[in-house]
């Protein structure tokens, strides 16, 4: 009996569709009462005093804390998992003298200074939302405003503001990799140098549900509860509270919501606010719940990308790639929250092509503004945006052919394993099929005749495609246990991964019922509880299915292990001549037949049984894997732009992803789908703007920031390819990231092939009608 593969429709969704959903907000608890933080108007001051006390005497305010009161009351800063150049599957990125990577004091009150726009440094516990939301505007703040700067380059400028008396020129890492010297000797003797640099946008996680969050507090056993969601997994979570509250491990219990509206990875680290409310629910004795407006969301959630790319590529006469160099500066913001996804996209920047040589430098740098974190494939969208950009580049200044260069320095597929030139090395697979496949679904052959009918529309008509690779690891450790519920037929599987909306109760169930020959409705898959997850990673990096069928893979062959034991006990027979399948044990020998629930049954029922086999049946298994693995694919996107007003509109989307083996290829589509609107979005619609002399942020509301919308785009033309990954036991690849992976080179790639008649050989993103028309404007300037 085996699901693995079939296209099972989400048990969680009808559920959803009829309005039935759990989320943070619908969390009410008797007694509650709600918390409202006072923000920092600027980006960048300096504390000199808070005065409290008309807050204070407002009505229905039960208590009013600042930054100095946590201090005084024990709270240490958060301990966000930064990493460290010591461990992990990544490349490792150290300073260039070896020293590691700066970690900045988070706070979960300002205390001396706020170092970007919307830092809380107070916060109010009122009986209601609305009191509490008033007696913070009473808050009376003095300060010293100082200089701030926003972007990364600026802040490293000798004369930029420092946020951080022992980050030395807001330079929290500069690391470098590869071969400068090999690197320097290949571009010497090379006969074609192509050159791109690039600000890539930062966007924010835009969550159809704003952050929400509860906390309570028991003082007869001193046990804190926070109801949070977040991508990190609940065991992250109490660890970073628990030290945070300086408080032992077991008086945190941290509870996820059974539903989660968005993610996507800035959900992924724990955020102050969930700090401060359990501390309040301490004083008072009441729960407090936190409640998130968009525009607080906007200007509170930790955000992503915003990376200035300088790449140069190398080649020689016939095309083919000699060498890489880069230099990646990324803007961490204002605390060092991570540093993954610069980590994750420099150690990418040659894609899925044989470049002999690279070398790279990997800056972090601290500006006035929201910490950014992993965000859907987090580094990786940036880097394959920058080397695809690179190869169409390359193609149209030298002579090439796009598709012609590409093939001729892609990996083929009797390379495999293979190393790039920073180390990382590939396990598996077939890229160039993948391009070929994606080039045929996306009509390559008739596309020049497609675009001769849009010029006598008075339209430009173009297509941009895009190979792609991600190198995905995320938290090494994840543990499952699986237990029988004989009395009701029902297998509970525990998981340490988290749930935030991408089909684990149907997609893990399928795995668990394949392997214990039961239906799919009879594995409950439960996790998001400290009280019964002990250990597990979350969900981030395409972690979740590659890590947990390992640990459910081994717990249920432990299980049909000890049937086999139990079978062979209760009928008198060898246990390794115990034969499992269907969810039946059986004796070739013999006629008996016992079901996996009737043998959970015997064990806890039949006193003739060995001591060791009688009681519950209940097997787990908790593993460390080590490193990473390598989704990879390719995207084609054709659209249509007019030159008179810069509009465009996008004709088709054609995206072919390997996932290794496709547990689940209705959900896997699904995520594509999303995470391609997520990249296109980025590329053509959404941007995170401060103003560069104030550091005030200008798109705080749906007003200013736009978010892409379902009649943007067509309907998708997509495919799975299975090539198994050797890298695991099953052959799976993480299938949840790639469509935003290429999406930002891909859209830009069509925007370019569609404007080049005209001149202009590259719009930045956001690739909106404005910048469009002015690119289109400025190439009619230069050729006159």
């Amino acid at each position: 009996m085996s699901h693995i593969g079939a296209p099972i429709r989400r048990r969680e969704d009808l559920r959803l569709l009829a309005g039935q959903g759990k989320y943070a907000d619908d969390l009410q608890q008797e007694g509650m009462v709600y918390a409202v933080f006072a923000r920092s108007p600027y980006p960048h001051a300096r504390i000199l005093g808070v005065d409290t006390s008309m807050a204070r005497e407002s009505e229905g305010v039960l208590l009013v804390l600042t930054g100095e009161d946590l201090v005084q009351a024990g709270l240490q800063p958060i301990p966000h998992a930064i990493g460290s150049s010591k461990f992990g599957a990544d490349v490792r990125l150290a300073n260039r003298d070896g020293s590691e990577r700066a970690r900045t004091p988070h706070l979960p009150l300002a205390t001396d200074r706020v170092r970007h726009l919307g830092e809380a440094y107070a916060v109010v516990i009122a009986r209601t939302f609305e009191a509490a939301k008033d007696a913070a505007e009473l808050i009376d703040a003095e300060w010293e405003e100082l200089p701030a700067v926003t972007s990364a380059l600026k802040a490293l400028e000798p004369d930029a503001p420092e946020l951080w008396d022992h980050v030395s020129g807001n330079l929290a890492l500069e690391a470098e990799i590869g071969d400068a010297e090999a690197v320097e000797a290949a571009f010497a003797k090379a006969a074609h140098r192509v050159r791109f640099v690039s600000q890539i946008n930062r966007v924010t996680g835009v969550h159809m549900e704003p952050r929400t969050a509860s906390a309570e507090y028991d003082a007869d056993t001193g046990r804190f509860t926070v109801h949070c969601s977040g991508g990190g997994g609940v065991v992250q979570i109490r660890e970073h509270i628990a030290a945070s509250l300086a408080v032992p491990l077991e008086q945190v219990r941290i509870k996820a919501p059974e539903d989660v509206g968005g993610n996507f990875g800035t959900r992924n680290a724990t955020y102050p606010e969930w700090v401060v409310i359990a501390h309040a629910a301490r004083l008072i004795g009441l729960p407090v719940k936190h409640q998130v407006e968009r525009v607080e969301a906007f200007t509170t959630d930790f955000q992503a990308r915003d990376l200035h790319v300088d790449t140069e590529l190398a080649l020689d006469a016939e095309g083919n790639f000699l060498a890489l160099r880069c230099v990646n500066t990324s803007n961490i913001g204002a605390h060092t929250v991570s540093y993954t996804p610069l980590n994750k996209g420099v150690q990418l920047m040659t894609g899925l092509y044989r470049i002999p040589v690279a070398h790279a430098v990997a800056r972090a740098v601290m500006t006035n503004t929201l910490p950014t974190i992993p965000y859907r494939s987090a580094g990786r969208p940036e880097a394959m945006y920058a080397i695809e950009r690179l190869v169409d580049l390359a193609a149209r200044q030298c002579g090439f052919d796009r598709v012609a260069l590409r093939r001729r320095n892609m990996i083929p597929a009797d390379a495999f394993p293979h190393a790039n030139p920073f180390g990382v090395t590939y396990d598996s697979g077939d890229h160039i099929a993948a391009m070929e496949k994606t080039l045929e679904m996306a009509d390559l052959a008739g596309f020049e005749a497609r675009r001769a009918e849009s010029l006598k529309k008075g339209l430009r008509r173009g297509l941009g495609f895009a190979n792609y690779i991600e190198g995905t690891g995320g938290n090494p450790r994840e543990r499952a246990e699986i237990t029988l519920r004989p009395g009701d037929g029902i297998a509970e599987v525990i998981l340490g991964t988290q749930d935030t909306g991408q089909g684990h109760r149907t997609a893990f169930a399928q795995l668990v019922a394949s392997w214990l020959g039961l239906e799919v409705d009879k594995v409950v898959i439960r996790s998001g509880d400290t009280d019964f997850v002990l250990a597990g990673g979350g969900s981030h990096s395409g972690r979740s299915l590659r890590f947990g069928s390992i640990v459910m893979d081994q717990a249920s062959k432990r299980m049909i292990a000890r049937g086999k034991a139990i079978f062979g006990a209760l009928h008198h027979v060898p246990p390794d001549e115990v034969t499992f399948a269907d969810g039946y044990f059986r004796h070739p020998g013999g006629n008996a037949v016992l079901h996996l629930f009737e043998m959970a049954r015997a064990a806890e029922q039949d006193q003739t049984l060995p001591d060791d086999l009688k009681g519950p049946v209940a097997e787990s298994c908790d593993e460390i894997t080590a490193g990473l693995a390598f989704p990879y694919g390719c995207a084609a996107c054709e659209l249509e732009i007019d030159p008179e007003t810069g509009a465009l509109e996008i004709l088709r989307y054609t995206s072919v992803d390997d996932v290794g083996r496709a547990l689940n290829p209705m959900i896997i589509d699904g995520q594509t789908h999303g995470g391609i609107v997520q990249g296109v979005g980025q590329a053509l619609f959404e941007n995170f703007v401060s103003d560069p002399e104030t550091g005030q942020v200008l798109t705080a509301s749906f007003m200013d920031y736009q978010m892409p919308r379902a009649t943007d785009f067509p309907c998708f033309d997509t495919a799975i390819s299975e090539v198994p990954a050797t890298s695991h036991p099953m052959g799976f690849r993480p299938g949840g990231e790639g469509g935003t992976t290429p999406a930002l080179a891909v859209a830009i790639n069509a925007v370019a092939d569609a404007l080049a008649p005209l001149g202009v050989d590259h719009v930045e993103m956001p690739a909106t009608p404005l910048r469009i028309w002015q690119a289109i404007e400025a190439a009619k300037e230069q050729r006159s």
